[in-house]
């Protein structure tokens, strides 16, 4: 496995959220972790982050436990994070976003890589243009992209739907499949979006106040819709 989360306790704004949660997410692949609003998605990809410190219980990537170490150095371990809202710098270039996401690598390995403008051809035709002038799904895409420049092995995406119209989700959730099949770039998303999940995920976590309470394949929840209704009341 490459992550391996156990029994991991966190909490966030006073609140104990995680309770004891376990997961695991195998080198390659793309795992969906969906559940209701305050569940405790966000919390858990902060805590895997280093953004929040966990109380108890590990969190094993590589075969290392980097619950509680610094944010730059769990990126420095091969992690990249998108956060929900996406928060790019809307007064710099596109050029300058993803520039930013190359100052964790050595002062000489700060070149971008070119094959994340293979994934995004619209970003480098756009390079010199202000973020802030962007749609918010061309924002997210900058956002993804940003994320990959440093070439990481996992990958975190928080809510990459929201506020983006369905045919812009579908062109992402296709270079998302397509970095994952070229690359073997693993993934872990949080998502609402159900339509999402289905087309772009392998396995699919459900969390309720904090712990796992189900996992199960994508093709299970597409035979047996009941399993989304039980723990989205969708």
């Amino acid at each position: 496995m490459m992550l391996v989360i156990e029994d991991l306790h966190a909490s966030y704004g006073g609140s104990l959220i995680l309770q004891g949660l376990n997961l695991s997410i195998k080198q390659g692949e793309i795992k969906a972790l969906m559940g209701r609003n305050g569940m405790g998605k966000t919390t858990l990809l902060r805590t895997i982050m280093g953004l929040l410190t966990p109380h108890s219980g590990s969190i094993i990537f590589e075969d290392k436990n980097i619950g509680g170490q610094a944010t730059h150095e769990i990126a420095t371990s091969g992690i990249s994070y998108v956060p929900q809202g996406r928060e790019i710098f809307e007064d710099f270039t596109v050029w300058d976003n993803l520039r930013l996401g190359t100052l964790r690598n050595p002062r000489r390995q700060r070149d971008i890589p070119h094959d994340v403008f293979e994934f995004f051809p619209i970003l480098y035709e756009r390079r010199n243009q202000r973020a802030g002038s962007f749609s918010g799904g061309e924002q997210q895409m900058l956002a993804i992209a940003r994320a990959l420049v440093c070439q990481p092995k996992l990958l975190l995406l928080d809510e990459p739907s929201e506020g983006i119209q369905p045919s812009i989700v579908d062109q992402i959730s296709d270079i998302l499949k397509k970095i994952n099949t070229d690359t073997g770039l693993t993934i872990l998303i949080v998502e609402q979006n159900v339509d999402m999940i289905k087309d772009i995920a392998a396995d699919c976590v459900f969390i309720e106040r904090g712990r796992m309470v189900q996992e199960c394949s994508v093709k299970d929840i597409l035979v047996d819709e009941s399993i989304i209704e039980c723990h989205l009341g969708v």
